[in-house]
């Protein structure tokens, strides 16, 4: 792999270390990190002592505007991905959009949209040397004769009753295409980690938050203390809550344990919880709005798919 190339001869892991990604155990605890589950961490460390620069793979569906959970822990998530020398591939799967009948099936738009997601990520620091992003289609279109053989040769194995299960909710059989397009996808781009997204955990937080549901003294489910755990902390390394002194006084959080302690015990309120929360996300989406407002370019390409969004609600 091109990994191998730049290590100079060295084992993956030295190799790594010389480059200032740290050693093994710290780029494993840094993958691990950003991570609900890995179904092969033993691999994951024997892949990293023979490789300093993995590529690790991502995909999005444009399909709508992008919420603050999704733009903001995919970024988290990449920049950690490059402290650990991975190289990342993020794979805009319009395909996957158009067989779903995202924004009504249209390519054009569909595209644009995809051009929006990657402008909100490169401006919220995306923009590593370590990230490229890749449009499925004209990926696919350039080297189709090596990825359609292999998305036939996927669909071997998938079963007949998928397209039965279709018939019965009438859905399109396009839609049996989409799994074995996206795992083609993986070898296609030579893969050696797949990041496989968290979209509905995300979305769950994001409805939660939009109804400011933040129950005093309870941290399981609490959609506030989750934002901070996988945010705020991610992002900043402490947490500051802002408040008079007759409340407790101001106070800085350097972990989320002692967070949580002080949230259940009462000596935190919701309160208190809340403006600080608004105010360290308004810090993280400050660059990304000056960069919309400033950029007539950004600016024209969010006002086009805020049209999209409008009409789609309708």
């Amino acid at each position: 792999m091109a990994g191998d190339a730049d290590s100079g001869g060295l084992p993956g892991g030295e190799a790594a270390e010389e480059m200032g990604m740290g050693g093994e155990e710290e780029r494993v605890a840094t993958l691990l990190g950003i991570a609900e589950e890995c179904d092969t961490e033993e691999e994951l460390r024997l892949l990293l002592r023979g490789n300093p620069h993995p590529v690790c793979y991502d995909s999005f569906l444009p399909c709508d505007r992008m919420t603050i959970a999704q733009g903001v822990l995919k970024a988290i998530h990449v920049k950690k991905m490059v402290e650990a020398g991975c190289r990342v591939k993020i794979w805009i799967d319009d395909w996957s959009a158009f067989l779903n009948n995202k924004l009504g099936g249209d390519m054009e738009i569909i595209q644009t949209v995809g051009r929006y997601m990657i402008e909100v990520w490169k401006s919220i620091g995306m923009n590593h040397d370590g990230v490229e992003f890749l449009c499925s289609s004209a990926e696919i279109n350039s080297r189709a004769d090596e990825y359609w053989p292999r998305v036939m040769g996927i669909s071997t194995h998938r079963k007949i009753g998928v397209v039965r299960e279709l018939r019965e909710c009438k859905k399109p059989t396009a839609q049996f295409f989409n799994p074995c397009m996206q795992c083609a996808g993986i070898f296609f781009l030579e893969a050696d980690i797949c990041q496989m997204g968290m979209d509905q955990h995300e979305a769950e937080i994001d409805l939660k938050i939009k109804q400011a549901f933040c129950p005093p003294k309870i941290v399981k489910g609490n959609p506030c203390i989750e934002y901070i755990k996988y945010i705020i902390f991610p992002w900043f390394g402490k947490f500051e809550v802002v408040r008079k002194a007759k409340n407790g006084g101001n106070k800085t959080f350097m972990s989320v344990e002692e967070l949580v302690m002080d949230y259940e015990s009462g000596s935190l309120h919701p309160a208190d919880v809340k403006p600080a929360l608004k105010e360290a996300i308004n810090q993280i989406l400050k660059p990304v709005r000056e960069h919309f407002e400033n950029n007539k370019e950004a600016k024209f390409l969010r006002d086009t798919v805020k049209g999209y969004s409008e009409v789609n609600s309708e």
